[in-house]
């Protein structure tokens, strides 16, 4: 298992899965806004470039330090990489171009549900009955928050092509929160992350191309690079590795469940950017959301330790 930033050691994990979430709402939010100037690769390729050059001067002394580590752990390192790093997050932004917001929120909100689904059929893992009923507690604030209150709109939710995308880069970020218990041992955190945002671009990179060729390019502004800068610094380092330091100290399953928070956190944020009014049926939802991570993350049994490293 990789090591802990040490910043982080004390830093209380749910804090951690709580903000992230936040970070991930924003980004959702910018990658439907900049989607008509700034195509699906182009804003992963650029997002983890600018991501890998932000963590550079940190991550390098480590990665140096163990990097017979990171070669021992290649099995490990390349699919967590490409699935959890580049494919997840270009498909993510490819969907957004073809589906509502709403249901991106719908089919994000059954992530928890995945992960839990295939730590059992693969790893023999349940959740305890206690932990069972805050996931449904939790998934029913969702649906509170996404139907208005009208548990009747869910008749007319129909699944796209871009829902279909979403679906699919869903449960790649599934198997990725899963697979991270078999992170290589002896690997620092920022050693870890910086080796995966460098595979995950370089996966990404054939599709940039690609893009380009087709005649889809960038708007290049100020503003646009700007608003990759920071997706870079919020959404991929500091959003990778508060997920990871946190999944790490409390399991797969229980960090799942806060993904519940980013409908949440969507609802504030139009809520406060957008003016957008602050209705019964959010605060009811929210509520919910807030109850079930309470009773799954606080009142279920602790998780199983992670298994060593596979070297």
């Amino acid at each position: 298992m990789a090591t802990s930033v040490p910043a982080l050691d004390r830093a209380n994990p749910y804090l951690l899965l709580t903000l992230t979430p936040l970070f991930w709402a924003g980004n959702t939010v910018a990658g439907r806004g900049l989607s008509p100037e700034i195509p699906p690769m182009a804003m992963t390729f650029l997002r983890w470039l600018f991501a890998i050059a932000i963590l550079a001067p940190f991550a390098w002394p480590h990665v140096r330090h163990d990097w017979p580590n990171v070669r021992r752990g290649w099995k490990v390192l390349i699919p967590l990489g490409v699935i959890g790093v580049g494919t997840h997050n270009a498909i993510s932004y490819l969907g957004l171009n073809y589906t509502t917001a709403t249901n991106a929120l719908i089919l994000n909100s059954f992530i928890p549900v995945m992960v839990i689904t295939i730590s059992w059929i693969f790893l023999r893992e349940k959740l305890t009955p206690l932990q069972l009923a805050g996931v449904a507690v939790s998934l029913a604030g969702v649906m509170m928050i996404l139907t208005r209150g009208d548990i009747g709109a869910l008749t007319s939710f129909k699944l796209n092509g871009g829902d279909l995308l979403l679906i699919l880069a869903m449960l790649m970020w599934s198997v990725y929160t899963i697979g991270l218990r078999w992170q290589p041992a002896g690997l620092h955190m920022l050693t870890f992350l910086f080796v995966l945002m460098v595979i995950g671009d370089l996966a990404v990179l054939p599709f940039f191309a690609a893009e380009i060729a087709a005649g889809r390019h960038m708007i290049v502004t100020p503003a646009n690079i700007g608003a990759i800068a920071i997706m870079a610094l919020f959404c991929s380092v500091l959003a990778y590795i508060f997920w990871n330091q946190g999944v790490i100290q409390v399991g797969a399953n229980v960090a799942g469940l806060f993904v519940h928070l980013m409908p949440v956190f969507g609802v504030l944020l139009a809520w406060a950017v957008l003016d957008e009014r602050l209705a019964l049926f959010h605060v009811a939802g929210i509520a919910l959301i807030l109850s079930g991570i309470a009773i799954t993350s606080r009142l279920g049994r602790p998780p199983a330790p992670l298994p060593a490293g596979i070297d």
